[in-house]
């Protein structure tokens, strides 16, 4: 039996028991985007209540399929509003209680020092080039690649140097450091997960459709409200904030229009037939 001892991390997508965790624990189902801000939070905000919070990280979309399945969790925070928004048309949250935690900038990412010397989102067209991306069905940051190589009429060229879809945020940060493949289109702060392996490029302004966020609410189902509420103000406070901007993230809805003064912010995709 799996034990919430101060906050642990399960992985989603593995057969593991949402309801292993004791009652008065706050369940939190995030978007593996968040993971590493997440972790401080979660462990600085049981040392200050005494309040213990379960992780379950995984894909935005398997999480949501999963509370679908087996209504256990206290607060949902996927990786972008659109899992949140079809969260919301599921009945599985409560919209009054949604927040936004941080801002994502969509990027490539490539290895440290760029050997590729990628600079253009055209530059992925390169027919040497190997490109990896998460899965657009289920991962939020695939979902934008797909939206952003389509808006820019480059879905059909690049389509061929995919070499890899990948079940998560945190799994297509792996692949450039694991040299699966040259680039990826990914989040800017993938940067600061590993800074001595991957490097961001910036796309030009406009070529980014939309501006990510990371939105949590509570769940409807949740049990432990009154905890779990108390966790959403910790995040939403100067003091949670503190720990993402410490990664690298924008936390102000100014600092994310710096980089994309024109793009849309939140909103929902949906996939283009035969984007595969």
């Amino acid at each position: 039996m799996l034990l919430c001892t101060r906050f642990v991390v399960f992985v989603a997508g593995l057969s593991l028991p949402f309801s292993a965790c004791l009652a008065g624990d706050v369940m939190v189902l995030a978007g593996s985007v968040a993971k590493p801000p997440l972790e401080e939070a979660a462990q600085a905000f049981e040392t200050k209540t005494g309040i213990r919070v379960a992780l379950h990280i995984g894909s935005s979309g398997s999480l949501l399929n999963r509370l679908r399945l087996s209504p256990h969790g206290d607060i949902y925070m996927p990786g972008s509003p659109d899992f949140m928004e079809k969260a919301k048309r599921f009945g599985m949250v409560r919209p009054e209680s949604e927040i936004i935690v941080a801002y994502l900038i969509p990027a490539i990412n490539v290895a440290k020092g760029n050997p590729r010397g990628i600079k253009r989102l055209i530059d992925l067209t390169r027919p040497e080039i190997k490109v990896g991306m998460g899965d657009p069905v289920s991962v939020c940051v695939g979902l934008y690649a797909i939206e952003i190589l389509e808006k820019n009429q480059l879905l059909v060229r690049i389509k061929k140097n995919i070499f890899a879809l990948v079940e998560s945020c945190e799994k297509t940060a792996s692949l450039i450091p694991l040299k699966s493949v040259d680039a990826t289109i990914g989040w800017r702060e993938f940067e600061t997960w590993n800074p001595r392996a991957i490097q961001s490029i910036l796309l030009q302004p406009e070529e980014i459709v939309r501006i990510g966020y990371i939105p949590a609410a509570l769940t409807s189902t949740a049990k432990n409200t009154a905890e779990a509420g108390k966790f959403l103000a910790f995040l939403a406070s100067e003091e949670g904030r503190g720990y993402f901007k410490k990664w690298g993230y924008l936390t102000t809805e100014k600092e994310a229009r710096h980089f994309a003064p024109e793009a849309i912010i939140g909103g929902e995709y949906r996939l283009p037939e035969g984007w595969r």
